[in-house]
């Protein structure tokens, strides 16, 4: 019924975990079951608990005014006879006097023959011990032991009466041998009573019969003296006038708790060896406790129809057999010598504990406390968040020794690696995604899918996040170069550029490797590898919500390649032509010839990159390479001093620009060249809007907005105060058209990116 107390925040620490809430309801609603199931049995045995102890206080309150009433009547009669007897005061006087003698009679005697019979007890429990298998005089021996103990008894309580205590310590040293001999018979039904699963499966049944005999007999004299006590306590005055009525024990000798604790004792032995068993080897739980469902077996079997049946024996087996079972596991829980091996297998002990004891006739909400306390939740929670610190911590050693080889990338040897391809290669990845195997095996370990399927959830974040770490490691670094540095800041190292370079080719190649399935090589990338190695461990239905979190991590690494692609480009326009794009479109340009130096810088980047970079990456870097070119080359319309005069040759030196990229284009293949030239089409209606009449630009704008939906309003104001002929009524005639355009939206173009 203790349940541990749900913390949302450790529940939910990322926007993810809201996908869980379904889930986690769930939960909730089937434990809210039980424990109202739990609840319901729980009050209804205690309303029949009450109830039953109501009656019986009713009961025993009407016994014994019956027998205060009873005990008044006698009383009343008594004195009432005598009046009636002549000479009663005399005659009663001589009744005293001859009782008082029969008793002193018999006293004496008793204690004359006391020793007598005191050996020949100690012999009977020596031939006892001598044949442990039978011991033939338990019962002649635990007879004469109560007797001795009854006339040591009244020999004390009259002594206790007298007037001279003194004689009390003689007494008790002439008794002391009783108390050796009570010992030794304690020991033998000790013995017996741990020995009864034994017994019966020995089939020794006179033994056990003869052991709950005894048991019996002392558990009624129990019971008769707590009465008599009970009675003495509360009727003191007219229970004194019938001392004589209370032969026999005068305390209570708890032979019964002793057979329980005797029964207890023997578990928690084999308990223990249990324990130890399972500590030193994880998977030996079930194994060593195999003895506990035989033994209930047994007793379910075979020992019932040997005892009372007001014991319920087999109850009373299960009841210390489940506390026992329920203090191994909560003690293995919070053992310092366990460990998470050991933590898996009482995970799932529960479930198997339950099943076998459903087996033998017990239901679940018939055993308390719960074996576990209800602490599965708790523990796999613990588990796997053992299992996330190890992730996380392993996750965070990784990325710092990339982060460190990453800014001494510029010392002597470098720090990349060359694949069995010659491509460039980080050294860490390979680690990670056999670390990530690892943790799936360490946590498919416990044969539990909420523990994977926690772990893997944890893992798709941490990719994610990896992702992100790595584009804002890459995006800082080459910030440094497109920025100028800040006032007291050196500039950044210019050796230290190419690397840079080269970890942006290293690191797509990296996602690339991550995501590259070559079927016909039977070969699959790090992601689909790590998907099959999850998947006989977590439920179909995970399989299947699980595919959605796949997918955006592989766009992730899709778009991240691409992005290292983009920033290669647009750092060699930062860097490499710095010093050009400025010049585009002013009077420098005329007698430039920039296009055709920075055509020549692209052919051998691609060159120089084209054994280093991922096959399936070099026609999409020359792709980025020719749209940026080609972003940058129409955004020069804003450089400080651009001016297209109708007198120049713009028109002329546009189309030799032009000439020298489509002729790098027309050497590349004929797809990739074909796919490039239709996106550079988009400089037509860029002249057209340069080389329009006033009248007609409205119309060329028009033209230029029905092909490209996301033409920039801005970009082409830009453009035309770029005119020398540029008016005002030119930009508000284009608004104005722009207003009356009902424009289809589409695929994005490249306009989108012209600012």
């Amino acid at each position: 019924m203790d349940v541990p107390p749900v913390n949302l925040a450790e529940l939910l620490r990322h926007p993810d975990d809201l996908d869980k809430i379904a889930a986690l309801k769930s939960e909730c609603t089937r434990k809210k079951s039980a424990i109202d199931s739990q609840l319901r049995n729980g009050l209804r045995e205690q309303l029949e608990t009450t109830q039953a102890g109501m009656t019986g206080l009713s009961d025993g309150q009407k016994t014994v005014q019956q027998i205060k009433e009873e005990m008044m009547k006698i009383d009343k009669i008594c004195s009432e006879s005598q009046n009636m007897i002549k000479d009663f005061a005399t005659i009663n006087l001589v009744s005293q006097a001859h009782r008082n003698f029969g008793a002193v009679e018999t006293m004496r005697r008793n204690l004359d023959t006391f020793n007598e019979r005191l050996n020949a007890v100690q012999e009977m429990l020596r031939d006892n011990d001598q044949n442990a298998e039978q011991m033939p005089y338990l019962l002649p021996a635990h007879y004469e032991l109560t007797q001795l103990r009854n006339i040591r008894d009244d020999a004390i309580e009259q002594i206790q009466r007298g007037d001279d205590p003194s004689l009390q310590s003689t007494l008790e040293d002439y008794f002391e041998r009783l108390d050796e001999a009570i010992a030794w018979f304690d020991d033998q039904i000790d013995l017996i009573a741990r020995s009864l699963v034994g017994l019966v499966t020995a089939d020794n049944r006179t033994l056990v019969v003869r052991l709950a005999l005894i048991i019996e007999a002392e558990e009624k004299s129990d019971q008769r003296v707590l009465a008599l006590q009970e009675a003495l306590k509360d009727h003191k005055e007219i229970a004194t006038r019938f001392q004589s009525i209370t032969d026999g024990a005068k305390t209570v000798r708890g032979y019964k708790d002793k057979f329980l604790g005797a029964i207890k004792a023997r578990c928690q032995e084999q308990i223990d060896e249990a324990r130890g068993e399972f500590l030193g080897d994880p998977t030996a739980l079930e194994k060593s406790l195999r003895w506990f469902w035989n033994d209930l077996n047994t007793v379910r079997l075979g020992m019932a129809d040997l005892m009372p049946k007001k014991w319920k024996i087999f109850r009373t087996f299960v009841s210390i057999y489940h506390g026992l079972m329920h203090d191994l596991l909560v003690g293995l829980i919070d053992d310092p010598e366990s460990t998470s091996t050991h933590t898996l297998e009482i995970i799932s002990w529960p479930e198997k504990y339950y099943r076998k004891m459903t087996k033998l006739g017990i239901r679940q909400d018939e055993l308390t406390p719960h074996v576990l306390d209800n602490r599965e939740t708790e523990l796999v929670r613990d588990f796997r968040a053992l299992i996330i610190k190890f992730l996380d911590e392993w996750i965070d050693r990784i990325f710092k020794q990339e982060q460190k080889a990453f800014a001494d990338r510029n010392v002597e040897n470098g720090t990349l690696d060359e694949d069995e391809n010659r491509y460039f290669r980080t050294r860490n990845l390979v680690d990670l995604w056999t670390m990530l195997r690892e943790q799936v095996d360490a946590a498919a370990n416990s044969k539990r899918a909420d523990v994977v399927e926690g772990v893997i959830d944890a893992m798709f974040q941490r990719l994610r996040a990896r992702q992100q770490a790595w584009q804002k490691m890459l995006e800082d670094e080459a910030a440094r170069y497109e920025n100028p540095p800040a006032r007291g800041e050196p500039p950044p190292d210019v050796d230290a550029f190419q690397t840079l370079q080269d970890w942006l080719v290293a690191t797509a190649n990296d996602q690339i490797a991550c995501i590259d399935d070559a079927e016909d090589e039977s070969r699959l990338g790090y992601l689909s590898d790590f998907k099959r190695k999850y998947t006989a461990a977590v439920t179909p239905e995970y399989l299947a919500r699980s595919d959605e979190a796949l997918a955006t991590i592989r766009d992730g690494y899709v778009d991240l390649g691409t992005w290292c692609m983009t920033k290669f480009a647009q750092l060699v326009f930062a860097v490499d032509f710095k010093a050009v794009m400025p010049d585009f479109f002013t009077p420098k340009w005329y007698a430039s010839a920039a296009m055709a130096r920075m055509v020549v810088t692209l052919e051998e980047y691609v060159a120089d990159y084209q054994e280093k970079l991922h096959h399936s990456l070099v026609a999409i870097f020359i792709e980025i390479f020719a749209e940026e070119l080609l972003i940058r080359y129409l955004s020069a319309v804003r450089n400080r001093g651009a001016r297209f005069r109708r007198a120049d040759a713009f028109q002329d030196k546009i189309f030799d620009d032009l000439k020298t990229a489509f002729e790098y284009f027309d050497r590349l293949p004929a797809e990739l060249g074909g796919m490039i030239k239709n996106t550079w089409r988009v400089t037509e209606p860029f002249l057209n809007l340069l080389a329009a009449g006033k009248d007609e630009v409205p119309d060329a704008f028009a033209a230029f907005k029905a092909e490209y939906w996301d033409l920039q309003i801005s970009w082409v104001e830009a453009v035309l105060r770029s005119r020398d002929d540029f008016e005002r009524s030119m930009l508000n005639a284009v608004k104005a058209r722009a207003a009356q355009m009902d424009v289809v939206r589409g695929p994005e173009t490249i306009m989108s990116r012209v600012k």
